[in-house]
């Protein structure tokens, strides 16, 4: 509130400061209820504070740049819809519900027919009640179309109003209040135009079309302000002191930290790199990595970068470069990286912290940098949780080398994922921007000020690639930079990428139509799908379309032996037996869970102790998972991590394509995409190791998972489940002149392959033909229905200013919660169990885990520490059990094993299902025999029917 704001705003009449607009939830206040006069004050209040003190520089612009007096008017613009967000109360339909109250108000004139307004009130929520109000106030000040700025108030509970929903409303008067309401509403408007300031200018304000990102902002905002002032420990139900003291009070309690400003960053890239990362002695930044640098200091803002280098090439490093360079160039705050997986997730949340100690700030002694990590089992990641109990605010900034890190206790909070600075999380939290579900300007607000970056944008399919292109175009109308990273990212998907973007950024293209004969479609990204140079990186133009640069590799070239190797196990077991009789170090990876189990029990059984067999794959508990790959990098990890054994295999699914720094002598892949091939191949004398054994001295993989004595090669049936045929077939296609005996050369061969995998020309010999065309033939079926399904809940594009949010998030999925929302952008049911242990004394913690053996107790809340210990032994169920055709029975049956409504008041173990095992590691469950090994993992057998081979 501005001093010329406060002096001017006008006394309020004894009618309106009757209005209630909060009741005492806790107990703990003398009066029992807060005025809604001093609940839109606080919020109005916080507001301001929100803006000054909280949101970072790149979002304050998005928003100024929109009105005609710049910042000045931004601020005056959120403080005055903070101040006005909750005037759908000042109703009958919302004073009904506390007859106590309602009937002081009754006492001033404020009356209503008490079995009218019951029986109706359903059709006047209040924020949907004060879009009409504000929507009317305006339109008595003369505004055309108040509606984009009345959404914001209609929008403040998480969904804004649909047209039938206000239509409804309308044709119910008597739910708004006569005359004397009527009269109480303006007044409380106008006050608070005039406390605010915006009574000055909503005549200026009048003309402005505000676009819908910057409507999805000020909504977020208002959000955030209502949340803060509604919370009695911040803002009591105590009506003394001055508003100053009210709000220096909760400020203090809430004590948000301050948006990160990056410093000046050092005079050269090897200075910067040196200054941010871990580099060895000697080292100097990469090709790609100096490219990026610059380019990052040069490319149009907003924009969208494109990274494509080979695995090992740096590109996190210098990912994070750009950030720091994007975010001083733009005034963004914080960033958000997104992985594909849990584990990428965690390994990635790592080097961000390491990255943040030595990031400096141009506040020093400001305050702390808060961070998030985002996943289902975040609480789980030990460097995560030891921050979680820093609760921010507690430090300070302590010198220009960085500030101390932190979990803000009230940013941690439910729906507030993005509103940290700094998160890392899987791609599934940027694809819920895409989602129209509750709440989600939330999450668009706090990726408006950040800068996002997008890894291993090659592993998402159709289906969530709908979602991300969404999202992208979203990030672009926010001018949000974008950094997108990929090894093997085929040239059609750069484009799609820059497109989606752009479409955001600038707006969807005009379309042409009979008015314009005979002009030219230019398509300005076809250079991008041509463009067969690598590494490459690729940046926005100024106007559509994007300018390609080439960089030198990092020189660790290499040329990589493929070979046919038969799908029998037999022959699998003579290769290695044969190759690992001077010793080394093997990797085999299959496409599903049931391949990865019975290979390692034929390679055991066949090897004999001489050749110890280890396995890798998803289905494992979290504790096991977790203990299984930090055993992956301590032993096959960079020379000096660890004691790698003079001979060993590992059978692992596509955990290890990504995330885990593992090398090794030898690999037999089932055959795959061709760019997860490459990934797979990426683990293949990944390290330069001056004790690698002299057979191993050529790196050679072998491909298997397919019948090679046919034409086409018929891969196998797991993996046709898993991926489709006809990616399978051009993958084996482009692979071919390789296993005939050309060499691998990596990384030079990384783009013709990949490119001509995913492009529109034939390939494969001649007799492979009728075959390949059959099989792309039913890939665009389902691609067709996939894009289908997507779109059924994915959010409308960007329309053009002056569109308000109106119906924005109808036919959405509503309030689901988090299982559910994070099922509708992925095209695969999930469902994750909390392993325990059944003895005849009741359930037990796996007794092989850290502290295991403790009684488990459900007809009460365990006590701390163990509820945590309990969500460790999350386990992923096997594909065949998620089926849309099982899953139910499964969920049925897993309920009723065991009542846990004692559990529903642990924030560890609300909503859990339990598996209880038997001693001996089996179970039967709606069908399915399974049996678990904290060395195998869980194995599922459908007694009932052929079993189903699962993706790991």
């Amino acid at each position: 509130m501005t001093a010329r704001a406060s002096l001017d705003a006008p006394p309020l009449g004894a009618a309106a400061r009757t209005v209630w607009g909060k009741t005492d939830r806790l107990g703990t206040s003398p009066v029992g209820w807060l005025p809604l006069w001093r609940h839109l004050a606080d919020t109005a209040d916080v507001a301001g504070q929100l803006w000054d003190h909280w949101l970072g520089r790149a979002a304050r612009h998005r928003v100024a740049d929109e009105l005609p007096g710049g910042e000045a008017d931004a601020r005056t613009l959120l403080v005055w819809l903070a101040g006005i967000h909750d005037i759908g109360k000042a109703t009958p339909a919302f004073a009904c519900q506390a007859y106590n109250l309602a009937e002081r108000m009754r006492d001033h004139g404020l009356g209503y027919q008490r079995d009218l307004i019951s029986a109706d009130r359903r059709y006047a929520p209040h924020a949907t009640a004060g879009h009409v109000l504000v929507a009317d106030w305006l339109h008595e000040q003369d505004w055309a179309d108040p509606h984009p700025y009345a959404v914001v108030v209609g929008g403040h509970h998480g969904v804004p109003p649909t047209d039938m929903g206000l239509r409804e409303l309308r044709m119910r008067p008597h739910l708004l209040g006569g005359d004397t309401w009527r009269s109480v509403q303006h007044e409380l408007l106008t006050w608070m135009a005039h406390r605010s300031g915006a009574g000055y200018r909503l005549a200026d304000w009048s003309g402005v079309a505000l676009s819908q990102p910057v409507q999805a902002m000020l909504t977020g905002l208002v959000t955030v302000a209502d949340w803060i002032a509604s919370n009695e420990e911040y803002f009591p139900y105590l009506i003394i002191g001055n508003d100053a003291d009210r709000l220096r009070a909760g400020w203090e309690l809430v004590d948000l930290p301050v948006p990160w400003r990056p410093a000046a960053a050092p005079t050269s890239v090897d200075k910067l790199f040196a200054a941010r990362f871990a580099l060895p002695v000697g080292a100097a930044p990469r090709p790609v990595q100096r490219t990026v640098a610059d380019l990052a200091e040069a490319m149009p803002t907003p924009g969208m970068m494109i990274v494509e280098a080979a695995m090992g090439d740096g590109k996190t490093e210098a990912a994070l470069a750009a950030v720091e360079i994007l975010a001083r160039r733009t005034g963004a705050a914080g960033c958000y990286l997104a992985l594909p997986t849990r584990a990428t997730s965690d390994a990635m949340f790592g080097r961000m912290l390491s990255w943040l100690r030595r990031l400096p700030d141009t506040q020093v002694g400001w305050g702390d940098r808060d961070v998030r990590l985002v996943h289902g089992k975040a609480a789980l990641n030990p460097d995560y949780d030891d921050l979680r109990t820093t609760l921010l605010p507690s430090g300070i900034g302590e010198d220009t080398r960085g500030a101390d890190i932190g979990v803000h206790r009230w940013l941690a909070g439910a729906r507030r994922t993005m509103l940290s600075s700094f998160v890392v999380g899987t791609i599934d939290q940027l694809l819920l921007a895409a989602l129209r579900s509750e709440h989600l300007v939330l999450r668009h607000l706090g990726l408006a000020g950040k800068v996002v970056v997008i890894d291993e944008a090659h592993a998402y399919d159709v289906y969530m690639g709908r979602f991300l292109d969404r999202a992208l175009e979203w990030l672009g109308a926010y001018g949000v930079p974008v950094v997108v990273l990929s090894a093997t990212l085929p040239a059609q998907r750069r484009a799609e990428l820059m497109k989606a973007y752009d479409d955001g950024r600038l707006g969807p293209p005009p379309t042409l139509t009979w008015r314009d004969p005979g002009k030219p479609r230019i398509d300005p990204y076809a250079p991008l799908r041509t463009d067969l140079r690598y590494p490459l990186v690729t940046v926005s133009n100024e106007q559509r379309g994007a300018t390609a640069t080439s960089c030198g590799d990092s020189g660790r070239s290499s040329d990589v032996t493929l070979r046919r190797l038969p799908d029998d196990l037999p022959a699998l077991v003579d290769l290695l037996r044969d190759r690992l009789a001077d010793g080394g170090c093997a990797l085999v990876v299959r496409n599903t869970g049931a391949r990865v189990q019975e290979t390692a029990a034929a390679l055991r059984a066949a090897l004999g102790s001489d050749t110890p067999v280890s396995v890798a794959h998803s289905r494992f508990m979290a504790v096991d998972r977790a203990a299984k790959d930090r055993w992956l990098r301590d032993t096959f990890g960079p020379p000096g991590s660890g004691d790698r054994p003079h001979r060993h295999i590992v059978v692992a699914s596509q955990v290890a394509e990504q995330s885990l720094d593992i090398d090794f002598d030898l690999l037999v892949t089932d055959l795959a995409p061709v760019d997860l091939v490459l990934q797979r191949v990426g683990r293949l004398h990944r390290h330069p190791r001056a004790d690698r054994p002299a057979r191993h001295a050529t790196p050679t993989c072998w491909i298997t998972g397919a019948d090679w004595s046919v034409e086409p090669p018929q891969p196998v049936n797991g993996s046709r489940r898993v991926y489709q045929p006809a990616t399978l077939l051009r993958s084996a296609a482009v692979l071919l002149p390789y296993l005939d005996g050309k060499p691998l050369r990596l990384p030079d061969d990384i783009a013709t392959i990949t490119q001509t995998a995913y492009g529109d020309t034939p390939v494969g010999p001649e007799s492979w033909q009728p075959a390949m065309i059959d099989a792309e033939a039913r890939q665009r079926d389902e691609i067709a229905t996939k894009e289908s399904k997507a779109d059924s809940f994915r959010l409308a594009g960007v329309a053009e200013p002056g569109v308000p949010l109106i119906g924005w998030l109808s036919g959405g999925v509503g309030h689901a919660d988090e299982r559910r929302a994070h099922g509708h952008v992925r095209d695969t049911e999930t469902l994750d169990v909390l392993l325990l242990v059944r003895t005849p004394q009741g359930l037990i913690l796996p007794p092989w885990i850290d502290g295991g053996g403790v009684p488990v107790p459900t007809s009460s809340l365990p006590r701390r520490p163990l509820p945590r210990m309990i969500a460790r032994c999350s386990l992923p169920m096997p594909r065949a059990m998620t089926a849309a055709d099982v899953v139910d029975d499964v969920v049925a049956d897993l309920e009723q094993r065991n009542d846990l409504r004692a559990w529903q008041d642990s924030p560890w173990l609300a909503g859990e299902l339990v598996l209880d095992i038997n001693p001996d590691g089996t179970a039967s469950v709606a069908g399915f025999d399974l049996h678990y090994d904290p060395v195998e993992g869980l194995r599922a057998v459908c007694a009932t029917r052929a079993p189903r081979h699962d993706r790991a």
